[in-house]
């Protein structure tokens, strides 16, 4: 093997081949995890709780799983990161996976944080006296700014808190003003939509009395374009044919709404499961990210291809407000050891490690339909599934699943039919 190959060569090479405990013990040895993080993430009495629920959510019931898998590969910054990731869709952490060895092959991932600033508004949803309005605010922004911080004592001695607030003039339907104020604030390690929205909400009477203005909404913001993460990669081995297929595809999703919106789901279906299996609000990210996206008047693909010089060089910029601390990512047995898994512990390096596994889901999934298509992939290991949901036992799973395979007739209705099939001469072999 030669030294560059050594180099690239990932320490979980050979980990989906791997029995489930012999995943685990590989997991223990790489992150560092203790018998009862090893008991959460296999599901056993460790992990949530029905005690737990009772205090995360009202009239509890149950509690709710799902497969919770890792994507290998992965080298961000230089570092290699294991990706604990939470997901009911087949082939997913398997595709995220080989683009994450591919790009592998070519440096790895880049990222950055662009901005550490979350967003609070609060609405003056019509102004009698936009410029005095505006004035007020201007003159006696050190003084708000002082009176926002003592609402977060703590946040502030940890290096946080609000840092700056802005002003906004929205023109209404029927000709009068809104106002708008942004309040800009460092969460530090957490999400902060509990932190911003009670500084909001406990600077309404001071602004009122202040401007003289009547307040209507204080309320924090999903869309964070002060919170932004960027991640980028750049492949070399590849052909020009797949190269400008792949720049030829993003353009598509940048033209048509219609495709746009599949393009960015197959960005989400790498970050998402990130987020729900470390705890984080899952929904905030998504709706921030659509929002940015369209912020111009024209919803467009979060991700950017090109392909030049021989290079094949993608970069994703979103907004991306996560925590490693507070809400549930403390309280979550299992993403709390989901965290020691990736290894992080600023918020700004887990949402890196969002940003880069969401532009490898996008690539794997534009390679896929530039050559093979959706079907040989995804539908593919889709077959398990359906096998499962047709009744097939252990012994059954594998030989419906190629039978389906290999007819390239992937539904439920075939699955039944050949399980069907498949005992029948089971029955009649034991027969004779």
């Amino acid at each position: 093997m030669s030294k560059h190959n050594e180099i690239n060569l990932s320490p979980f090479t050979g980990f989906s081949k791997l029995t489930f405990k012999e995943r685990l013990s590989k997991l223990k040895f790489f992150a560092g995890l203790s018998a009862d993080e090893l008991e959460a993430l296999a599901g056993d009495a460790k992990g949530l709780t029905i005690h737990h629920a009772e205090h995360l959510i009202e009239n509890v019931i149950g509690v709710f799983s799902l497969p919770l898998g890792v994507a290998t590969h992965f080298k961000i910054d230089g570092r290699d990161v294991l990706i604990p990731m939470a997901v009911e869709e087949t082939s997913i952490i398997a595709a995220v996976s080989g683009a994450a060895k591919w790009v592998r092959k070519n440096g790895g991932f880049k990222t950055k944080s662009l901005g550490n600033l979350i967003i609070g508004q609060v609405q003056f949803p019509s102004l009698q006296n936009t410029a005095m309005f505006r004035k007020k605010i201007e003159e006696n922004t050190d003084d708000l700014i002082a009176k926002a911080n003592a609402v977060i004592p703590n946040l502030v001695l940890r290096g946080g808190g609000v840092v700056g607030i802005q002003v906004r003039e929205i023109s209404r339907p029927d000709g009068k003003t809104m106002g708008v104020l942004h309040i800009l604030c460092n969460p530090c390690n957490a999400m902060g939509a509990n932190l911003i929205n009670q500084v909001c909400e406990a600077m309404k009477i001071p602004l009122e009395k202040l401007t003289g203005e009547k307040i209507g909404l204080c309320i924090l913001s999903n869309l964070v374009d002060t919170k932004l993460c960027e991640a980028t990669c750049e492949i070399e081995d590849i052909t020009p044919e797949l190269g400008k297929a792949i720049e030829q595809a993003t353009m598509f999703a940048n033209l048509d709404p219609y495709r746009c919106a599949t393009h960015n789901k197959g960005v989400m279906n790498g970050i998402d499961p990130i987020l729900i299996a470390t705890g984080n609000d899952w929904r905030a990210v998504e709706a921030g990210i659509h929002a940015y996206i369209a912020m111009n008047g024209k919803y467009h693909s979060i991700t950017d291809w090109k392909y030049t010089d021989g290079k094949l060089k993608g970069v994703l910029t979103a907004p991306l407000a996560v925590g490693t601390v507070g809400g549930v990512t403390q309280i979550h047995p299992t993403a709390k050891a989901c965290i020691k898994i990736l290894g992080v512990e600023h918020a700004d390096e887990l949402a890196r490690i969002c940003a880069a596994t969401g532009l490898a889901q996008n690539l794997a999934a534009l390679k896929a339909l530039c050559t093979v298509g959706i079907v040989e992939g995804h539908m593919k290991l889709h077959a398990a599934n359906l096998a499962l949901a047709a009744g097939a036992i252990k012994h059954e799973i594998h030989i419906v699943q190629e039978k389906l395979k290999k007819e390239k007739r992937i539904t439920l209705t075939r699955a039944k039919e050949l399980l069907l099939q498949i005992r029948q001469e089971s029955s009649q072999a034991v027969s004779v």
